[in-house]
């Protein structure tokens, strides 16, 4: 007998692809949508609205919280004809951004089409944004100061 996922593993799982899709850009969403297929109806419930999100940080990475400041947000959410519904927060003020990931958040909760649009939109926007990561990782690494290596000359 298989095992049934978990309430836990469901939430990982569904943090994992709102967060791809809060960091993806709205045409790149736009795309992998045409190319995975027809986008069904949808009716906004809510939204999309702007506001703020306070930021906050910790001295060190790690230590006392504090609030770093505050940073546009804007939410969306949708509903699907066949019910389900779909949430979305991103940064900024692009509301198309946050209406297209609450319907790919809506759409990922059909069994019949988590796998094809996962397959499809999440894992290649996850890919596209490691593989810019690394891009800045390699650019700062070949800017890096390897102090062990210099040596003192000394007549």
């Amino acid at each position: 007998m298989q095992d049934m996922p978990t309430n836990s593993d469901h939430h990982a799982v569904r943090q994992r692809w709102m967060s791809v899709l809060a960091r993806a850009s709205a045409d790149s969403i736009a795309v992998r949508l045409r190319e995975w297929g027809e986008i069904p109806d949808y009716t906004l419930i809510r939204g999309p609205e702007g506001g703020l999100a306070m930021v906050r940080g910790r001295a060190g990475g790690g230590g006392a919280p504090f609030n770093l400041g505050e940073m546009t947000v804007t939410r969306c959410t949708v509903r699907t004809v066949d019910g389900l519904i779909g949430h979305a927060y991103v940064r900024g003020r692009d509301s198309r951004h946050a209406t297209l990931a609450a319907l790919v958040d809506a759409l990922m909760q059909q069994p019949q089409h988590t796998e094809s649009l996962e397959r499809a939109v999440v894992a290649p926007l996850e890919a596209a944004e490691q593989e810019r990561r690394d891009a800045i990782a390699a650019k700062a690494e070949a800017t890096k100061v390897r102090f062990f290596t210099l040596q003192t000359t000394r007549s």
